[in-house]
């Protein structure tokens, strides 16, 4: 699947919401995730495609 982002301000924004999210992701789970970059990935897609995002 391809992902675009218009500007280098829209993947910014997009990496912060990830960011968010994947803080959100490690309180639930207890845990730091060393596999954060194919989750902020997953997010992003699924995000940018209207997809169910991981939790």
């Amino acid at each position: 699947m391809s992902t675009t982002y218009e500007s280098v301000g829209d993947l910014a924004e997009a990496l912060r919401r990830a960011a968010a999210a994947h803080g959100r992701h490690e309180e639930r789970t207890g845990q730091e995730d060393p596999n954060w970059p194919d989750w902020y990935a997953l997010y992003m897609v699924r995000e940018r495609a209207g997809e169910e995002l991981p939790e």
